[in-house]
């Protein structure tokens, strides 16, 4: 038996930058993660390029229950204090949209960089171990297939249960109630939607085309979400980060808006001149604001009975009210996060503790705390760990 003063379940963007503070505290901590190296799921970031933050990042860019509760976490580690970790060991980086930052070169670069932090704080990293039982009498005992470790804390920082290829688990979950924690139901988040079989029929050939829109979703009593970005229709349904970001306010059997023409009245050429019957002349005018295989589609399915000026008015609103009821979503296999998870309520805010088991945290994905698209989940992983690594 190893006896330590914390064990980190998880190397992932959580988990590292956690024990990197505890190290750096004189605190002996062990990291220990099932996977045969720390940090995969943050080289496949940004398309390998780990989009490691965002400059704008505020409270209101995350979901849960308690819409309040990352406030604390993100007011002690900012983006500019994981910035200036990335400048202080040379890391080149750029900002590519809406405030996020990518690498230059790769997204080995920030792993390496926090391995190198873990080892300069004395962190023992143990990788190809899974975690057998957690169990707490007085201290904590874990016990793994490399061995057991005795703690006087235990950090649980095992993400979420989205892309489970890269070999994501439910431990924390089960670990939470285990424990006696409540668990705020889990659900895909920023992932693809899926089409109904009418709206397949008549948009899934159109797979591969884009269009900015203003995508909507979420019931007025609980929270709703709408963003300006890209859209992108799938051999499946629809993709693109608008989709992506309304993914994580939109419930089953909800439907989702999409304003098509942001801030455009498309039709005004139209009715202008009073056009009669003049289906070429519609797909014309769209085209200013669709990529044409999709305004040729748009004028099909949407083509008034007659042509009057009504009926334009008509065809005017359903391009900034599209509204689709999607079957479902593709899935945690697709799902960039986890939303949902370990009920911030059971949690102290400001040290990521459980409120009733001393020595017990939880921070990152496993915590139902999620974040929008672009670098708003990594600083919530940074935060959160550097929070309970401050504390533990």
């Amino acid at each position: 038996m190893q006896k330590v003063d914390v064990v980190v379940l998880g190397g992932g963007a959580a988990g590292l930058m956690c024990a990197l503070e505890a190290g750096r505290r004189g605190r002996r901590v062990v990291l220990l993660d099932h996977a045969e190296r720390v940090g995969k799921k943050i080289l496949i970031s940004g398309g390998g390029r780990c989009n490691f933050t965002n400059i704008h990042c505020r409270a209101e860019n995350f979901l849960s229950e308690n819409p309040h509760f990352a406030k604390s976490a993100l007011a002690r580690f900012t983006p500019a204090e994981i910035i200036a970790l990335v400048e202080k060991h040379g890391i080149r980086y750029h900002e590519k949209t809406l405030g996020q930052l990518f690498c230059d070169r790769s997204a080995i670069d920030v792993v390496n960089m926090l391995e190198r932090e873990c080892a300069e704080a004395g962190v023992q990293i143990v990788v190809g171990t899974r975690v057998i039982s957690v169990v707490r009498d007085g201290q904590f005992l874990v016990e793994t297939t490399g061995g057991t470790f005795q703690a006087e804390a235990v950090v649980v920082a095992t993400g979420g249960l989205s892309i489970p290829k890269m070999g994501a688990t439910d431990l924390g979950y089960r670990l939470a109630e285990q424990f006696g924690l409540r668990i705020v139901e889990c659900r895909p988040a920023l992932v693809p939607l899926v089409f109904n079989a009418e709206d397949r029929e008549q948009w899934c050939d159109l797979a591969g085309v884009s269009s900015e829109a203003v995508a909507t979703a979420g019931a007025r009593r609980r929270r709703r979400g709408s963003f300006r970005e890209k859209m992108l229709v799938t051999h499946r349904g629809l993709s693109g980060p608008a989709v992506l970001q309304v993914s994580s306010y939109w419930r089953a059997g909800e439907t989702v808006e999409f304003d098509l023409a942001p801030g455009v009245e498309v039709m005004a050429p139209l009715l202008a001149r009073n056009a009669r019957r003049d289906p070429a002349a519609a797909v014309q005018t769209i085209r200013a604001v669709l990529p044409g295989r999709m305004a040729e589609r748009w004028v099909a399915v949407h083509e008034p009975k007659d042509w009057t000026n009504a009926s334009l008015a008509a065809m005017e609103q359903e391009l900034h009210a599209w509204r689709i009821t999607p079957a479902g979503t593709e899935g945690y296999a697709k799902a960039e996060v986890t939303a949902g998870g370990v009920d911030t309520a059971e949690l102290d805010a400001k040290t990521m503790e459980s409120r009733r088991v001393p020595g017990l945290y939880f921070i990152g994905e496993v915590v139902d705390v999620t974040g929008w698209l672009g670098g708003y989940n990594f600083q919530w992983a940074w935060a959160s760990g550097a929070s309970a690594g401050r504390a533990v």
